[in-house]
């Protein structure tokens, strides 16, 4: 039996993040600390080991807030830049570990980081820049991180292809509209299923609050938890008093043990 694994939300909103700046709606300005939410990532952890999805603009401020000491990998879901665009701060663990960074990402992510962090990858580097270690993810092999054994899975986001990764009984997926029918196979049997759910209104590449809870109803999880959340969702105690009793609004700096 697998030991288990510790997730943290360290973010759970959408690309603009939630409050949306100069918006004047409820859920902008709600008091309730639930309905702030960063741009999605999360921590998973065992006893020796932090791995985190995702490094989007809110990287610093999320590993500082869940206190995040190591880094024992950094693994991309896709290339858009609410997922990527924090990851010059990885140097902070550079410095502390004194080693580079390992970085888990499909080639498309790996071409994207290549460009947009050029100057990490020259050939004579400017000291302080990351110092990072790329290994390309096959969406068809189970890799593995410091004993921690990690399977993607391949979503769609619209035409572009994102990763999904579950590890032992849990899976996370992000940035979603449609999900092969061979990809929910690898999907099944996962107590617990974190999955993006934008808004109520449809959306061309992210599921609704509707679609997704059709999706976690076939695939059964014990439990499943909504992501990738817009402010145009509504409250989190409101949409929360929705669910059937299995579901969960995820919010910032929740912390489940699976």
């Amino acid at each position: 039996m697998a030991a288990p694994i510790r997730i943290t939300f360290l973010g759970t909103g959408t690309s603009m993040g939630v409050p949306v700046i100069g918006c004047p709606c409820e859920v902008c300005q709600s008091i309730d600390p639930m309905d702030n939410r960063l741009r999605s990532s999360i921590l998973i952890q065992s006893e020796n080991t932090n791995i985190i999805i995702d490094s989007g603009p809110d990287f610093r401020y999320q590993a500082l807030r869940a206190r995040v000491k190591s880094l024992s990998a950094l693994v991309f879901t896709h290339e858009h830049k609410d997922h990527t665009a924090g990851m010059d701060d990885v140097r902070a663990f550079n410095f502390i570990q004194r080693k580079p960074v390992e970085v888990y990402a499909s080639t498309a992510v790996e071409k994207a980081l290549r460009n947009e962090f050029h100057y990490a990858f020259a050939e004579t580097k400017y000291p302080g820049t990351p110092d990072i270690t790329i290994h390309n993810i096959d969406v068809d092999s189970t890799f593995e991180i410091e004993g921690i054994k990690i399977q993607p899975i391949q979503v769609f986001h619209h035409k572009l292809p994102v990763l999904g990764f579950r590890v032992n009984d849990f899976t996370y997926i992000t940035d979603a509209n449609y999900i092969p029918e061979a990809e929910m196979d690898k999907i099944r049997g996962s107590k617990v299923l974190v999955l993006n759910a934008l808004r109520r209104q449809t959306h061309i590449s992210h599921y609704t609050l509707e679609e997704a809870l059709i999706v976690i109803d076939e695939l059964k999880p014990e439990k499943a938890y909504l992501t990738h959340i817009s402010h145009q969702m509504g409250r989190h105690k409101d949409v929360s008093a929705e669910l059937p009793e299995n579901v969960f609004v995820a919010y910032d700096q929740l912390s489940i043990e699976v």
